[in-house]
Parts: structure tokens; sequence; C-alpha cells
């Protein structure tokens, strides 16, 4: 291990894992929120709108909170037909109101049956798994199990069985899972460990690992974000992903 390279990412993950983070992150919009399913429904779609740019990514997210009435569980649970032609004025990039209808169906689909969206992950994975593999890949064979689920909303939601990187749903499930004093990530969910999460990766990430010789792969999938993890788990092997502010601080804040 090298010493120099691990005292020197925690100091990043010290300077980034803070408040202050918050405000200019994705993850300022389920802070918005205090009640567990308005943080999960406020997560899910941050992450998923989380390509670029942080501030568009940020609106996009405001935006279709408030035509949920700033209530995103109450909506989805509680809405009549009426109240869903309001969203087909939203549109952030690719992500059009067809997909945005099949989100909803599905998330009241899930909230009708249980009372938070964990289970949605780790219905598919044993608690001794040592990556949330099978709960990513199983949540979206779940995502897609409705009737007439469009195939175009498939490109939202990625599985490790097309050898993505899925990093936005490591992201969200980052959001989740992760719980330190920091006030930062949320650490609702307990069913699964940190040990278990995978670091989200993109082209900002890679480069930073690369020039510290974390990563040997070339091509940014999900084998390299499986490599990159089993590097990380050499420096703390309970909570790998806190290096995620570190690479991302690095990578997008500072353009190392």
């Amino acid at each position: 291990m090298d010493k120099k390279l691990k005292d020197f990412l925690d100091r990043k993950v010290e300077e980034y894992n803070r408040p202050s983070f918050i405000e200019h992150d994705p993850i300022s919009i389920p802070h918005l929120f205090s009640k567990k399913q308005d943080i999960e429904i406020a997560a899910f779609f941050a992450s998923i709108f989380a390509w670029g740019n942080r501030t568009t990514i940020i609106n996009k997210s405001r935006a279709l909170l408030k035509l949920m009435d700033d209530a995103p569980y109450d909506f989805i649970t509680n809405h009549s037909e009426n109240d869903l032609k309001k969203l087909l004025q939203f549109k952030h990039r690719t992500f059009n109101p067809t997909d945005l209808l099949y989100f909803i169906l599905f998330l009241r689909h899930h909230y009708q049956k249980s009372k938070t969206l964990e289970s949605a992950f780790t219905k598919w994975m044993d608690p001794k798994d040592d990556t949330i593999q099978k709960a990513l890949a199983g949540f979206h064979d779940y995502f897609f199990s409705l009737q007439d689920a469009p195939v175009r909303t498939k490109k939202h939601i990625a599985t490790p069985k097309r050898n993505s990187t899925c990093k936005r749903l490591n992201m969200f499930l980052r959001w989740m899972v992760r719980k330190d004093d920091c006030g930062v990530d949320f650490g609702l969910w307990k069913n699964i460990s940190a040990s278990q999460l995978v670091c989200p990766i993109d082209v900002h990430v890679a480069r930073v690992t690369k020039r510290f010789n974390l990563i040997q792969r070339n091509q940014i999938d999900w084998q390299m974000a499986l490599e990159l993890t089993s590097h990380l788990k050499k420096y703390d092997h309970e909570d790998p992903v806190k290096y995620d502010f570190a690479l991302f601080g690095l990578g997008v804040v500072e353009k190392f």
C-alpha cells in the first residue's frame, strides 16, 4: 500500500466530505427533505439526472420536485391521472415525459408494497455479497418488470449485466448507505454495508485514478469500477467509497 497516497487521499476526503460540499452538488436535492421516502425519491431522481453541468442538474431536480408540489412521496403514492398532466412539460437532456411517467409508475408500484426503496435493491442480494453487483442487476430487472415498460427508458437505469459503470446508481447508493458524522451522506439504509458499495466512476475519476496508478484497465466500465473499489479497500476496507469525495474533488473541482 502506498501510504503517502493514502494520506493524501484521506486529507482530500476530509476537505470535501463536509457540509459546505452539499450546496453545489446534486446531493443538495435530497437534503431539502426530512421524511425518509421523500429523501429516497429526491435522491433517486437527482442521481439519475446527474450527468453534465451540476448547476443544471440541481435546477432541473428542483423543477421536477416543484411539479410534485415539493412532496414527492405523497405525489407518487396519491396522484390522480389529471395530476400527471403537468409532468408532460418536464425534460432533462434525453430524459423525457415518457421516461418520467414510467419512473412515477414504478415508484408507486414499489411503495405500495414497501415503505422504503432500499428493498428494491436488497431483495436481489445476499448480506454476505462482496459487492452490490447482484443488487444493481436485480434492481434493473425489477424496475423494468412492469407491463409496457418503455424500451427507450432503459438507457436511464444502468446494469452490470451490460458492463456499465452504473455510476449514477452507485452514487445514489453511496448517499443512502454511507454513514459518518460529516453530514453529507444520509446513512438511511441499514441492510447494505458501506463495504459492499462500489465507487462511482466516470471520465474525470478515471483520469485521476490512472494518474495515481490505482487502476490498470483502460475501458471505463463495470470491471474498472470493481478494480478501483478493490484497490480503495486496501486503504479502508469498511468504507472504500468515502474516497469518492477525494477522487471527485480532484477530478471535477480541481481538474487534477
